[in-house]
This record gives C-alpha cells, structure tokens and sequence, in this order.
C-alpha cells in the first residue's frame, strides 16, 4: 500500500471517529466502563496525542536528523517487525495499568475532539508528500517495536487509529446513542 492508499484510510478512519463523536453528548463521551478503563472522550485524546506529540513528532526527527535526535537501533524488534508484515496490530486488547503519565486527561469538550482530530488529518497531509525523500537509514527507537523511519511511524498512525475502532466498538455498546 503507497502511503497515499494509507493517508486515504488514515483520513476514513479519523473521519468516522468525528463522525462517531457527534452521537454522544460529552456525559456518555466521559462515562468509563469501569475505574481502569477509559472513555470514549480519553481514548479519542490518546489517538489525537499520540499521534502528534510522539509518532508524528518522531517522523519530523526522522525526515529531519538532528545527532541529538536520531537513535541508531539495530532495527526493528520481532514485534516491531510481525506488526509492519501484517499490516496491523493484532486484534487484542492491551490494558495498561492507570497513571499519570499514561491515562489520558477526560476531554473540555467535543469540539477539543473534533478539532484535535482534524489536526492529526492536517499534520498527517503534510508529512505524507515529503515521505518518498526521507531515508529509510534515519530512525527513531519506539518503546516496543525498535527503529522506526519517518515512513514507518507514518504508517504507525493509521494502524494504531484502526486498531482502537474495536475499542470504540466495546464502549459504544453499553451507551445509548441521540
């Protein structure tokens, strides 16, 4: 798949998030399942933050090298690798355990969503065209999946917003929707 066919998908899913979050008032869109498990509103602030403050951030370090930046790992880890040859995260559900540094804040409002989303679209458009330029040699070290290219940690948004539509599954169920 080109990284155009990815940004296309990329720009769907994000799409039916925006489009999701306008059947939820923000009650439903705070309501958690349980104590350890997070709302629609902080799983929606994940993606949005995830993507632009490491895998996106991570891309610009890799299509932009600085010494201080670039780690030199020695590639991709074995899972790193089986998630890039199939393309997507395994349909498990990863549970980490609540923390500060980790669970997302509960969101002000929809529109914050809405436009936190949109600005991953945006972000997500610019990078996309300078991706055929960037060396596949330029890497940044992810925590479980070792040295990412700017191309890779590209890809590594898409995936991870497809991945968590089965969350959004589950925590939809229980909600009813207006």
């Amino acid at each position: 798949m080109t990284t155009k066919e990815v940004l296309q998908r990329f720009e769907e899913t994000a799409t039916h998030y925006i489009h999701e979050l306008n059947h939820f008032n923000m009650e439903q869109l705070k309501q958690q399942p349980s104590e350890n498990e997070w709302s629609i509103g902080q799983m929606v602030q994940h993606l949005i933050n995830s993507a632009l403050y490491m895998q996106l951030r991570n891309a610009d370090q890799c299509l932009m090298p600085s010494q201080d930046a670039l780690v030199s790992p020695a590639g991709k880890t074995e899972a790193g690798a089986a998630i890039f040859a199939e393309g997507s995260f395994p349909p498990i559900r990863i549970q980490v355990p609540p923390s500060p540094q980790y669970t997302p804040e509960q969101p002000e409002s929809k529109e914050q969503l809405i436009q936190g989303l949109h600005t991953v679209i945006q972000r997500m458009q610019e990078i996309e065209p300078t991706l055929d330029k960037a060396s596949k040699q330029n890497t940044v070290s992810h925590p479980r999946f070792g040295g990412l290219c700017a191309e890779e940690w590209f890809l590594l948004v898409e995936m991870h917003y497809r991945h968590h539509l089965l969350q959004l599954g589950r925590l939809t169920e229980g909600l009813v929707r207006f």
